[in-house]
């Protein structure tokens, strides 16, 4: 098994081996992951953190050993916490890195960093000071940082942020956590959940004071929510449709 660790600071995430294909997901500066299967240009791979697949580019990562992936993978996550910092390399050369990014791996990859970090579990109440970091980041399918963002991937970095693990997928995400009958049960930080035509869980945010949910659409964004869904009062109509509440802690 060969095993790499991210040395840039967003890297696209991709459904094929090709750069024309689907952005599904993106691996941030110094996550860890298993290579399942490598090839001239690309690897598929998959994370660490949330057994998330994909296909990387072999020039935007480096391979480690075993011992070094273990190594990481059993420490606490040490996040970095402001939405834009820069870690500097041997050579004093300077990279960004997104808010989220992992600095477990700074020494083997031989970076220093001097920003704000975080590494313990937060009070669910900081959930939502952390969601308010990414108000109007616009939409992006398959984005994880403010620059670009999807709905599954703001709930998933809030939580991260804070110390809680929850899977990449809205779908997967759904199948977390303890489901409330109502509403009213729901406490700020728990988890809203929509679902299409079909049934299919399609969208999720982040449930505030007052019936207010936090959510990508369009942007990170407020909306009213009820018992029907998410009620945009700009456009005046409801945008999704509820399908359950879960409070994952």
């Amino acid at each position: 098994m060969l095993y790499g660790i991210c040395n840039l600071s967003i890297v696209p995430l991709r459904i094929e081996p090709s750069d024309s294909t689907e952005l599904v997901s993106q691996v941030l500066y110094g996550e860890i992951f298993k290579v399942l299967e490598h090839r001239k240009s690309w690897s598929k791979i998959r994370l660490a953190y949330d057994k998330y697949e994909g296909w990387i580019d072999n020039k935007q990562f480096l391979d480690i050993n075993e011992n070094d992936y273990k190594t990481i993978k059993c420490q606490d996550h040490k996040l970095s916490l402001d939405l834009i910092e820069f870690i500097q390399d041997t050579d004093d050369k300077l990279y960004t890195i997104p808010i989220g990014s992992s600095l477990n791996g700074l020494e083997l990859l031989q970076h220093t960093f001097d920003g704000s970090s975080i590494r313990s579990k937060q009070k669910k109440s900081n959930l939502i000071t952390t969601a308010f970091t990414y108000l109007n980041a616009p939409y992006l399918w398959g984005g994880k940082t403010p620059f670009g963002i999807d709905c599954s991937g703001f709930t998933q970095m809030v939580y991260k942020l804070n110390g809680y693990s929850i899977l990449r997928d809205a779908s997967q995400q759904a199948t977390q956590g303890q489901a409330l009958s109502f509403i009213e049960e729901s406490e700020p930080g728990d988890l809203a959940f929509f679902d299409n035509a079909e049934g299919n869980i399609i969208h999720v945010g982040i449930i505030m004071e007052d019936n207010y949910i936090i959510h990508a659409h369009g942007k990170v964004r407020i909306d009213r929510l009820d018992h029907s869904g998410i009620y945009n009062a700009d456009r005046k109509i409801h945008t999704h449709k509820l399908r359950v509440i879960k409070k994952i802690i």
